[in-house]
Order: structure tokens, then C-alpha cells, then sequence
């Protein structure tokens, strides 16, 4: 197309007080005169998507390869031959340098780890097409899942109100927010563009405008867009027109039935001004939510300094504490049906409204948001009907895990009303309880009643407890002896959950013995998949694509919840080290036999010993910084001497908890943590730092010296 057309275009059509269906009109009239829609039949072709940029120069090539062979095979003289080797390879370097070259700026222009994995998957041949059902026509599938999808939703919602006229609902008040949050800030053309750059340049088939298109004409919509966020912010009415979504039905697992809907997941799709609407509107929710301390405590989802790691490292420490004093610990790990698809509306304005404190404008918009939706299906290029949403917070939207967490805030409440122990991060829900082999009967009755009336609470607000999927572990020595039997289950709704030697939580793999022998092979395994599928693509790679490959899906696989690892034996850490030594041979083109250090260091590199201390380390300034969570000020203690001296004042220094074991006392967080930041050398100017980057910028220079001295 031609774009400069396209942009005169726009800039006599746009005007600042165009609506948002004025402005859907605008764009895609515009679209429709620069690039209209046209079909054309288009041959399957072998090309090389790198081949259009050396084509001419490709074909001079080959036109010498051939005169050369057929000189060479007329004459059998070797200096005809030697001719021929030759310009076989010059046709070789051409290839293999614009493949290189095409590769290189692809993986530069990245913008998530998701493409990274798709051109991956492309290059070394194991591209997925996601199946779909054979026994429906394929001009049929959109209504049916469509239908399904709606009537599953619809069905749930139906048991959930048959229960609840059986079910009696543990009764609890929250006290009302003393602030208020009555009406959302107008946004400035400059917040609204750095939201909108920073936003992934995703492209829905709603929207009226490429979303690269519309970020290189961002100059002129911007004031147009600026004006229509700020309508929808002030009036408290969202847009009518980004109120649909369209999902595409993803099969769950490659081993399931594709014949069998219940195998399918939606993914939704929304326009990407919906979700930019949504963004200005969660960054003012968040800063009320945090700054007011709305949010549970035990909740780690959407909160600044909080993640899955974090959560972990709180649940793993007290079961490890638990261990290393002589006690058991029942973890049980709760899963949701349906969670975002079955919220009630009525129940969720309500709660926006006692439990924090929102009205006026802003509970207008809100509910302005979440009333008419509609979904449709897509399926090879064919749309179903659109449905109506009469339940839950839109899926695949910006707000819709915010809200859900906002609505399950008084269940953390309940749950210590039982004296048991709990950390969530959105819908996935951790129960534990500590007790000692004598009372571990008594500990499974507790955390039984305890998922009674979460249940109960669930099915009055319309949640869905799926028993079946629950899972649980009794975390243990092997040596613990119990006075009576050993208990086998626990019973979770009218389901008997079998403990299991291990689970996988939030991408960890914890085991009922607290080791770490299975999650280690675990990560061993996937991370040399991804090497070896990198290795054979290798030839056609520079060294600076290949470390970018590597980081983005080899050692992000050895860094997540490193912190956890920490105190564990020294063999399981060179399981670890082993494959962050073939990384680095990998992307250096090193020999077996070749020393490491060097390629490290070459690469930057701190070996896996110091990647962990490095997060305990920063996690200790965050602690310090207090912007580590709330329930880090129970596991972590500043240390303060009996006797005041100028040399020890503000000396930042954790006191370290007396333990039993090394197996199990040694390794909690509280322990590693304070035992790592006491002994690790930092100049006081690395302890001061004045931001968490300028911490991490000093404490990886300070590691990497220390490791490579």
C-alpha cells in the first residue's frame, strides 16, 4: 500500500472528537480505498523466506556453478574441477549468508519469548498445527464450539445454584475500606503513547486498523484515541464497540481425542484498543489497590516485588521449618473450573463497592465493562454467531485476573479462621498445615473442614471446586514414624485425594520428601530439548543470535524460582552447571574437551552457584528496600546489636534463625537468605544502592570478579 496516501488520508478525515464507532468507520474506510480486501489463488511455493532478497545475485551464482560443471565433466581436467568446488561454495556462502543475516534480524526484532519459541519450532521443523474435530463439518465448528462453550459455562452455573440452595455458606463480614475510589484521572497524550509502545504490536481480526499500522500513525491518532479513553474514563461508559472477543478453540493437551470438545480450551481475542483502555484503567486500580493495601497479603498475583517465586519460597520455608523441627506438613493445592467464566456480576459490584471502597463513575465504568459482552468463535477463517456473556470477567482481557482476585479476597479470611496456613497467586490456591506425626490425623480433619467451607463460600459466589484435580502431598522425612497408620488421603469435597510423592505448583516440582532430585531432571530435560533443537540450526546462526536463543529459552529455564535451590546438594547443582556448560560450548562452537571458564566469562556469565545467591541477594534488598511482600517480615529479621556503634549503624544485617538439619533447616529461606547476604562481601556503597537496577547492575559485577578471579 501506498502509506504516505494513507496518512494524507487520515490526516483530513481524523478530528479529536470522533467516537470510538466514528473513528472504527474512519480507519477502516481508509484501509478499504489504500488496501483493499482482494482475492487471489496462490500457488503452495517452496521459496525461502530469506531467497527474494538474493535472488539476482543467487541466480549469477548458480549460472557460473553450472557452466563450470558442465566444463568440468566435458574436459575431467582438475583445474576444471578445482573451478567447479569453487563456485559450488561461493553459491553455499550466499545461502548461507542471507539465511544467516534473515535469522538474525527476526530474533533482533523479538518482542516476547512466545516468537522466539514459534521461530525455533519453525527453523528445526516441529511447527504444531493445532488440531480440530473431524467428526463436524468444518463449516460447522464455530457454532458448536460456540455452543459449547457457552452451554459448559451455562451448566456449571446451573449445579452451582442447585448446590446452593443445600449449602450453608460460612457467614463473613469484611470491614469497609476507610478511602474511596470514585472516578478515574484523565490520562495525557504522553502516558497514553508510552502504554501504547510498550504494549505487545499484537493484531485481532476486530480491529479496524493493523495494530504496525496504527503505531506508525500514532502521531495522528493519538490525540483522537487520548480523547475517546478519556470519554469512556470520565462518563463511566465503556465503549460498546471493543465489548467483543473471538476465540479460538486451543486443544489442551497433543495426547488428548480431538473428537472430544471437552479437550478444547478459548483463547480469546480482543481488539488491542480494548486492551489499551483496559491498561490505563488497571494502572490506576493497581496504585489505589497498593497504596491503600487492598489486597490480600497472601495473594502474590499483580503486585509489585510479589511473583510465583516469591509465594514459593514462603510455602516451601515453613514446610521445610516443619521438617527440620520433626513435624509434618498436609499441602493441599486446590484448581478451579472455569474460574474467570462463572463470576457473578451482581456479586462483584457489590464487592467493588463494600470491600474496596469503589463508586460513583469508576463503579459505573466497571460495571459498564463487565454488562452486554459478546463472544464469537473462529475457526479457519469462519465466525459463529456472537454469544451473549451474561457471566465472568472477560477472558484473554487486561482486568479480567485483577477483578477475579478482587472478588475471592474474603476467602483468604476464611481460610485462617481454620488456623491454616494459604498463599494464592490469582486462582491457583495453596493450603497447608503444619503438625506433628501424632496430631497429622487431626491436621487432615482441620484442612478437610477448612475445604468444606471454602467449597461452600465457592458455591455461594458461584466458583466451582473441581475436587477430581486437586491435589495433595504429605510432606515428610523418610524416617518419620507415625503412632498409628500412616494416613493415605484426604477427602476434598466427595472425593478422596491420594497423597502423591509429587506435584507440580506454579512450575515447580515439589516432592513429598522436600527434595529436589525430580524438579532438577525436570528442568535438565527440557532444557536440553531446547539445546539440541538449537544445535541443529546452529551452522546457520551467529554467535550473538545463538546467546540470544539460549537466554531466552535455556537459562530462563535454570534461573526460574532459582531461589529455592539454594542449600541443596552440590550434585544436583552440577546437573545444573552441566547444562549451562553446553549452552555455552553450543553458542561459542566449543569442543567437548574445551574449559568452560573462559567461554563464561567470555559470555558474561555467572556460573549457577552465583545466578542463585544473585537472586537472594536481591531479594534481601528488596527486604530491606520494603518492597519485598508483607509476609517476608515473618521469615526475615533485621539484626540489631545490643550495644550501638557508629561502625554498625545502618550496617544492614539479617539475623540468622537457629536450625536443626542441614537437609531441611538449612535450606529454608529464612536461613540461605540471611546466611548469604551476612557473608557475602558487599561494599557498603552495593548495600546503599539508591534502586533495585543500579543493586543488580553492581552485584552482578561484584559476583562475576568474584567468580572469575
Amino acid at each position: 500500500m501506498d502509506k504516505d496516501s494513507f496518512r494524507e488520508e487520515l490526516q483530513t478525515a481524523l478530528s479529536p472528537s470522533l467516537t470510538a464507532d466514528q473513528l472504527e468507520v474512519v480507519l477502516r474506510a481508509a484501509l478499504d480505498v489504500h488496501a483493499p480486501s482482494l482475492r487471489r489463488r496462490v500457488r503452495p511455493s517452496k521459496s525461502a523466506p530469506w531467497y527474494p532478497a538474493i535472488s539476482e545475485e543467487l541466480r549469477d551464482a548458480k549460472c557460473e556453478r553450472r557452466r563450470a560443471e558442465r566444463k568440468c565433466l566435458q574436459t575431467g581436467l582438475t583445474v576444471h574441477k578445482q573451478i567447479f568446488n569453487y563456485t559450488k561454495n561461493v553459491v553455499t556462502k550466499i545461502v548461507h549468508s542471507a539465511k544467516t543475516l534473515f535469522l538474525q534480524t527476526q530474533i533482533a526484532t523479538c518482542s516476547s519469548s512466545k516468537k522466539l519459541f514459534d521461530i525455533c519450532n519453525r527453523l528445526t521443523g516441529r511447527t504444531k498445527v493445532s488440531p480440530l474435530p473431524t467428526v463436524f463439518p468444518v463449516s460447522e465448528l464455530p457454532d458448536v464450539f460456540s455452543d459449547f462453550f457457552i452451554q459448559k459455562v451455562a451448566d456449571i452455573r446451573s449445579e452451582l445454584d442447585t448446590l446452593a440452595v443445600n449449602s450453608a455458606a460460612p457467614t463473613h463480614v469484611d470491614a469497609s475500606p476507610a478511602c474511596t475510589f470514585l472516578a478515574f484521572q484523565k490520562v495525557s497524550e504522553k502516558d497514553l503513547r508510552e502504554i501504547i509502545l510498550k504494549s505487545k504490536p499484537t493484531t485481532c481480526p476486530l480491529d479496524a486498523l493493523p495494530t504496525p499500522l496504527l503505531v506508525e500513525n500514532l502521531d495522528l491518532l493519538l490525540p483522537v484515541l487520548t480523547q475517546i479513553v478519556n470519554d469512556s474514563l470520565l462518563s463511566g461508559v465503556f465503549p460498546s464497540l471493543f465489548k467483543t472477543a473471538l476465540v479460538k478453540p486451543l486443544l489442551k493437551k497433543s495426547n488428548l481425542d480431538v473428537n472430544v470438545l471437552k479437550n478444547y480450551r478459548p483463547v480469546s481475542n480482543l481488539s488491542f484498543l480494548s486492551n489499551i483502555i483496559e491498561k490505563v484503567v488497571l494502572k490506576q486500580l493497581l496504585v489505589y489497590l497498593n497504596t491503600h493495601d487492598l489486597i490480600s497479603h497472601s495473594q502474590s498475583a499483580y503486585r509489585p516485588s510479589h511473583c510465583t517465586e516469591t509465594a514459593l519460597l514462603k510455602v516451601t520455608n515453613d514446610i521445610l521449618s516443619a521438617l527440620d523441627g520433626g513435624d509434618v506438613s498436609v499441602l493441599t493445592l486446590l484448581d478451579l473450573s472455569a474460574a474467570f467464566d462463572t463470576i457473578d456480576h451482581v456479586t462483584l459490584l457489590s464487592r467493588l463497592q463494600t470491600l474496596y471502597g469503589i463508586s460513583g463513575p469508576a463503579l459505573a465504568w466497571f460495571e459498564s465493562y463487565l454488562t452486554d459482552r459478546t463472544q464469537a468463535v473462529l475457526v479457519d477463517g469462519q465466525r459463529s454467531a456472537p454469544a451473549p456473556l451474561v457471566f465472568g470477567v472477560p477472558q484473554g482481557s487486561v482486568l479480567g485476573p485483577v477483578l477475579f482476585i478482587m472478588y475471592t479476597k474474603p476467602l483468604s479470611a476464611l481460610i485462617q479462621n481454620h488456623s491454616v496456613s494459604n498463599q494464592s497467586f490469582a486462582d491457583d490456591t495453596q493450603l497447608y498445615k503444619p503438625s506433628s506425626p501424632a496430631e497429622t490425623h487431626a491436621a487432615i480433619q482441620t484442612i478437610q473442614t477448612c475445604i468444606l467451607d471454602v467449597k461452600s463460600w465457592m458455591v455461594e459466589n458461584k466458583l466451582k471446586l473441581n475436587d477430581d484435580k486437586t491435589e495433595a502431598l504429605l510432606c515428610m522425612k523418610k524416617s518419620t514414624k507415625f503412632p498409628n497408620s500412616q494416613p493415605s488421603s484426604v477427602q476434598v469435597g466427595n472425593t478422596d485425594i491420594s497423597f502423591s510423592s509429587s506435584a507440580r505448583n506454579l512450575g515447580f516440582t515439589i516432592s513429598s520428601d522436600m527434595t529436589l532430585n525430580k524438579h532438577i531432571s525436570n528442568i535438565c530435560r527440557s532444557a536440553y530439548f531446547e539445546l539440541r533443537k538449537i544445535a541443529t540450526i546452529r551452522h546457520t546462526l551467529s554467535v550473538q543470535t545463538t546467546n540470544t536463543l539460549v537466554c531466552s529459552l535455556v537459562l530462563s529455564k535454570l534461573d526460574y524460582c532459582n531461589s529455592l535451590l539454594s542449600g541443596c546438594p552440590l550434585y544436583l547443582l552440577h546437573k545444573l552447571q552441566k547444562v549451562q556448560n553446553s549452552a555455552a560450548r553450543l553458542i561459542l562452537k566449543a569442543r567437548t574437551k574445551d574449559h568452560v571458564t573462559p567461554l563464561r566469562r567470555t559470555l558474561h556469565w555467572l556460573p549457577i552457584q552465583a545466578r542463585i545467591e544473585y537472586k537472594l541477594s536481591t531479594l534481601c534488598f528488596h527486604f530491606f528496600s520494603a518492597s519485598s511482600p508483607a509476609y517476608f517480615s515473618e521469615l526475615l529479621t533485621v539484626y540489631t546489636p545490643a550495644r550501638q556503634l557508629r561502625s554498625s549503624s545502618d550496617s544492614r544485617t539479617l539475623v540468622i534463625p537457629h536450625t536443626k538439619s542441614k537437609a531441611y533447616g538449612q535450606r529454608t529461606f529464612a536461613f540461605c537468605a540471611s546466611t548469604q547476604w551476612n557473608s557475602l562481601d558487599l561494599p557498603s556503597h552495593i548495600r546503599h544502592s539508591q534502586s533495585v537496577q543500579s543493586f543488580k547492575r553492581a552485584l552482578k559485577t561484584h559476583l562475576f570478579q568474584k567468580h572469575n578471579s
